[in-house]
């Protein structure tokens, strides 16, 4: 079942692995693959896995795919073919611009404390190195429960002398989505040096992309959170491009990102399926996607909302997906996130996780979750998880808390202690 005039069936049919018993309700960590795209990568690899650039006919049936990858990847954020990388992970990503960044001795950078680790370990790594001052970002309201990344905070944290700011567009563990237009008129305000530098990972599989209207410098996510293999596209903006060294062979060009940052790392296989991921969204359409997002998390949010006593949900309450994609966080008073994560799948198929998600900073320092190993419950939907399915999982979910599953069987303190969430 599906919002109307949303075929479900249809849609979950273009997903070979949802045919499988289990419910795939961590997709934040990775989404199910599109049959379109699987078939292209089999074909490829099965007909023209060559070296790219030379003359004869399969390597130039390989290039001509390889670059047709590059073009729709660029196309779909809106910019030019010369402004994309395709590598491994967007912390890769990072991890390649903080070593080509040019920088100044005296310059400042700002990292959101809301962040996952690969936007923030590479540029605080830079710091070290390079002896930079680094300013850290922490929201001033609700900061516990549902923290913003908001102007009116980072206009005090950026000056003449800030270099950089990074942030995530979207918070893995909180699931708010961040005003990226409205920071990035702060920043640039700032200093006409200032660049900003934005995670999309957990945004990129439920909105559309248009890095003009963002005003970002630097803006990366994975593919295979989109529907795709396990490539992820970075892009670089025209007034960043100079401000960066490149990373390639000497005897090689700096017109473009692909030859300054790409080592060689988007494989071809992945870069070539693109064009697959991009059509099938085309086809859905974003604002049928949206409906249908809504529609279900507000079937999980409407149930964690009615028990405040015991559940904390960490973000914005409401399923408006102008304010919070399907993302969902919480914690439930007096028992931990890992004792209830076992109970739910030992009498269940509904597959969901516990935890930091690699955003260990804003656990523990910001929403103050008494063991960030513990961490929070996360159960992350896409558009072809279902109604029934997520009913599934609110009536195995409240059986488990009733229960008491995750409470700990010796009546300790600490994590599972009563007092804390």
């Amino acid at each position: 079942m599906g919002s109307a005039g949303f075929d479900i069936d249809a849609i979950r049919a273009q997903f070979p692995a949802l045919a499988q018993k289990q419910v795939f309700m961590d997709n934040a960590g990775g989404s199910q693959v599109l049959g379109s795209v699987i078939d292209s990568i089999a074909t490829y690899l099965r007909t023209t896995n060559v070296q790219l650039g030379a003359s004869y006919p399969v390597s130039q049936q390989s290039t001509s795919k390889f670059s047709a990858g590059h073009v729709a990847g660029a196309k779909y954020i809106n910019a030019s073919p010369d402004q994309v990388v395709f590598g491994p992970s967007t912390t890769q990503h990072f991890r390649n611009l903080s070593t080509a960044l040019k920088t100044e001795p005296g310059d400042e950078i700002v990292l959101s404390k809301l962040d996952h680790e690969a936007n923030v370990a590479g540029w605080l790594q830079m710091a070290k190195w390079r002896g930079l001052k680094v300013v850290w970002w922490v929201p001033s309201k609700d900061t516990d429960s549902n923290p913003k990344l908001v102007p009116e905070d980072l206009r005090k944290l950026v000056n003449d002398k800030t270099r950089l700011v990074a942030c995530t567009h979207t918070s893995n563990i909180l699931g708010t989505v961040t005003d990226l237009a409205a920071l990035s008129e702060v920043v640039h305000a700032a200093n006409p040096r200032a660049l900003f530098a934005a995670d999309a990972v957990a945004y990129a599989p439920h909105a559309p992309v248009d890095v003009q209207a963002f005003g970002v410098d630097f803006y990366s996510f994975s593919w295979y959170k989109v529907y795709g293999p396990h490539v992820a596209m970075l892009y670089v903006s025209p007034r960043a491009h100079p401000e960066i060294e490149t990373l390639g062979h000497y005897f090689k060009t700096t017109s473009t990102l692909e030859e300054m940052l790409g080592l060689a790392a988007g494989s071809y296989e992945a870069v070539q399926a693109v064009p697959e991921i991009i059509a099938y969204l085309s086809r859905v359409g974003w604002d049928a996607i949206s409906k249908q997002e809504e529609q279900i998390q507000e079937i999980l949010l409407k149930y964690l909302r009615s028990k405040p006593d015991i559940i904390k949900i960490y973000g914005e309450p409401s399923c408006d997906r102008k304010l919070r994609i399907p993302l969902v966080s919480w914690r439930v008073k007096g028992q931990s996130s890992l004792g209830i994560i076992d109970a739910i799948e030992a009498r269940s198929n509904y597959g969901c996780r516990n935890g930091h998600f690699y955003s260990k900073r804003l656990c523990e320092e910001v929403l103050n979750v008494p063991d960030a190993d513990d961490g929070v419950l996360r159960c992350s939907l896409l558009h072809y998880n279902t109604v029934e399915e997520v009913e599934g999982l609110v009536k195995v979910l409240d059986e488990v808390i009733t229960e008491g599953a995750g409470k700990n069987p010796q009546g300790g303190e600490g994590r599972n202690d009563v007092s804390n969430w």
